[in-house]
């Protein structure tokens, strides 16, 4: 078996474009991948494929990253022919040499529908790239709820008791501090087992400057009389507006807060023309999904997020 990217030779970028979409997990089209291409979201040289001895294409990998980016970020599409008879097994070793090019273990995106566990081929499609991820090093799995807001489902209501503003870099550092403790975010609990506070909101803060959103749009959350209650980071990808992060500090939690916060994110979002608003939160963050429901916004998917324990 021979595993090589897209550019290995002039053929390998037409011919990992002409592989067939097959399977119960959705894939993207040839001509959606030439437009990821022309944005330098998807790049040849992040384009992987697996070819048996007799030249027939097996399986094939997109990774995806921003415009900037040096290395992929995440992987997007990983397909294996429904004739190949152990998938787990090939997609495992097209991921290790995918990661060995990179020098990274980027996570692993599987976008499905919300009734996916019903659905027995899906649910087997499912299970080999979860072996194979757990093979390659993507051990740890996290369900996330897209969400999406659309002015068809109205503004939520501003609320009143609190007020936003401007943050310096140093109070935006501590509320990112205080909102961690005690998160029902899966990741931040796992990222605190291995660093402070402290380190986890540098890394936040540096993950959100990277985004496309503007670093003039963050607002900290007070109470009348200035107590910090939270902070409201709006953001962006590529494609859409994003609600970003969002979070109350522990002993204002309780209050229904979170709901102001999220409609200051999402009417912001608005009066900037946003047709489409997108988010996600963790399936066991059960208050955090309310509130999304609670402000109209709608599950769009279920995405399955593998990763590393520590992303190298």
């Amino acid at each position: 078996m021979r595993f090589f990217a897209a550019t290995a030779d002039p053929t390998a970028l037409d011919r990992a474009l002409a592989y067939p979409a097959d399977g119960p997990v959705a894939a993207l089209t040839a001509e959606r991948i030439r437009e990821e291409i022309d944005a330098s979201q998807f790049r040849p040289e992040w384009i992987w494929l697996a070819e048996d001895e007799d030249g027939h294409i097996l399986a094939r990998a997109l990774w995806w990253g921003r415009a900037d980016s040096e290395r992929p970020i995440a992987l997007d599409c990983l397909q294996v022919r429904a004739t190949v008879a152990d998938p787990a097994a090939l997609a495992t070793s097209l991921l290790d040499a995918g990661h060995a090019s990179f020098g990274t273990r980027p996570l692993y995106n599987v976008s499905l529908p919300g009734d996916w566990r019903a659905r027995s081929e899906l649910a087997q499609a499912v299970a080999w790239r979860r072996e194979s991820g757990a093979r390659a090093g993507l051990s740890r799995e996290i369900e996330r709820l897209r969400y999406e807001w659309t002015p068809a489902a109205g503004l939520p209501e501003a609320g009143g008791r609190l007020t936003f503003r401007e943050g310096s870099d140093e109070e935006f550092l501590e509320a990112f501090a205080r909102v961690s403790s005690g998160s029902l975010d899966q990741a931040t609990q796992d990222e605190l087992r291995t660093k402070d506070a402290g380190q986890l909101a540098e890394e936040d803060i540096r993950f959100y400057l990277d985004c496309p959103g503007e670093r003039s749009w963050w607002r900290l959350a007070e109470l009348p009389d200035g107590t910090l209650a939270g902070l409201a980071v709006p953001s962006a990808t590529p494609y859409n507006r994003n609600v970003g992060y969002l979070g109350v500090v522990p002993e204002q939690r309780g209050q229904g807060l979170i709901d102001e916060i999220l409609a200051e994110i999402t009417r912001f979002h608005a009066a900037e023309g946003a047709e489409r608003i997108t988010a996600t939160t963790d399936t066991t963050n059960a208050p955090m999904a309310a509130a999304f429901e609670r402000a109209g916004y709608e599950v769009t998917e279920i995405r399955m997020v593998l990763e590393a324990p520590e992303r190298a």
